[in-house]
């Protein structure tokens, strides 16, 4: 998995923990044990009552232990998204 990572260094990628929670960051740097460090990260929290909290987290790092799918974000789609509209259930723990 390492090896396909390298190419979304100094991208911003969007990162979903197994226990259900969103990071969206620039991508800095990851070891082999998958251990993440997003920079100009937040956290996006879904609501069916309201819409897309976004917590602004700065640096970060996220347990590789803990990660459970990484992606690159279209960064031009992103920001044309209005999240305050964007109404959802949280995303469940991922059981493995």
């Amino acid at each position: 998995m390492s090896s396909g990572l390298e190419s979304y260094v100094n991208h911003t990628v969007s990162i979903i923990t197994s226990d259900g929670r969103n990071f969206v960051g620039t991508l800095k740097g990851f070891d082999q044990t998958i251990n993440i460090i997003l920079d100009d990260s937040h956290e996006r929290v879904y609501s069916p009552n309201q819409g897309v909290e976004q917590i602004v987290l700065g640096l970060h790092l996220i347990r590789g232990d803990n990660v459970a799918i990484i992606g690159e974000v279209d960064e031009t789609m992103d920001s044309s998204i209005d999240l305050s509209a964007i109404r959802a259930e949280p995303i469940g723990s991922v059981v493995f």
